[in-house]
């Protein structure tokens, strides 16, 4: 919290730093992050669309990877175009609105724990797909996908209002200078001139609920798979059980670390470099990695890529 100074004015933009450490190779990593977030574009996209268009992906688990490669569109776009153009000195490119780094800080808390309801939502579909597969068709149907995917869309559309409404409360007096690449919650703490004890033990609490939550319905579904895949007896099968859900499950190691190290913390002074290599990694690369784990680790997603190139290749001869 900063002190109140003796003639305030309220804050009504702030200026992003982003990197200001790396000023002489600014062009190599603008030229290095916009490779990353096309490629993010381009691989999601691609899911997306031969998802949508091959009929042997019309199932539950490549209905859910549809859902998550649209919230990592978004997750990458809320962040990487705004840090891209303080990179290259675009007229205004560091500096934010008071409204709209209240609304980045909302759509990128809102998306990101849709992501974590959904990863739980995907982690219960391989549960029943390994470990109730005769009645698979009954418990995961299409009903049942289309409600868990709309609860994890309203869940996290709902999980930032109190946390960003409390931060609308705070009182920013200057400095407007915010030390990272995005309104992230903790260097905006570090910038009021109110006492954020709430706002922080509010923000602890709505993390640690949402991480819980998910992780726990994870935790159940993989420990119960675990125990479905120490009772096969054949090695060939309980390898082929197992393959459809270590994508998923790399994913969510990726997806979770990263978010229980950052956001389950009540200090607000903690290593601002070293959070934003971990916001990098969250933001950016991890986004650009999960359609490549999907599909190299998943043979009918390959077979459908393959197939949606040959074809195209074969129409344009």
């Amino acid at each position: 919290m900063q002190p109140y100074p003796q003639n305030w004015t309220h804050v009504t933009e702030f200026v992003l730093v982003g990197f200001a450490g790396v000023r002489e190779a600014r062009l190599l990593f603008f030229s290095l992050f916009l490779t990353m977030y096309l490629f993010t574009l381009v691989e999601n996209l691609a899911i997306i669309l031969v998802v949508g268009l091959d009929h042997q992906l019309w199932r539950p688990m490549y209905f859910f990877l549809t859902h998550l490669s649209c919230l990592e569109i978004g997750y990458t776009s809320v962040t990487v175009p705004k840090m891209l153009a303080g990179f290259i000195g675009v007229d205004g490119g560091k500096n934010i609105s008071y409204a709209g780094c209240l609304s980045q800080l909302f759509i990128f808390t809102f998306l990101g724990a849709t992501e974590c309801f959904l990863l739980a939502a995907m982690a219960y579909d391989r549960y029943v797909a390994i470990c109730m597969p005769l009645r698979y068709g009954a418990l995961v149907s299409w009903g049942t996908c289309l409600r868990l995917a709309g609860a994890c869309w309203m869940v996290g559309f709902l999980t930032p209002i109190l946390p960003t409404y409390l931060m609308s409360q705070l009182t920013f007096c200057g400095p407007n200078v915010i030390d990272h690449f995005f309104c992230d919650v903790s260097p905006l703490l570090a910038l009021s001139c109110s006492d954020v004890t709430l706002k922080e033990t509010t923000d602890f609490l709505v993390s640690l609920t949402v991480l819980l939550a998910s992780s726990a319905v994870i935790a159940v579904s993989y420990s119960n798979i675990i125990w479905t895949l120490l009772h096969i007896r054949s090695v060939a099968e309980r390898r082929k059980a197992f393959s459809t859900c270590a994508a998923h499950l790399t994913v969510v190691s990726l997806f979770y670390g990263t978010l229980f190290f950052m956001y389950v913390r009540t200090e607000v002074a903690s290593s601002i470099n070293f959070n934003k290599v971990v916001s990098v990694f969250y933001s950016i690369v991890t986004p650009m990695l999960n359609p490549l784990i999907y599909s190299l680790r998943n043979k009918e997603v390959k077979g459908a890529l393959s197939r949606a190139i040959f074809l195209k290749s074969w129409k344009g001869q």
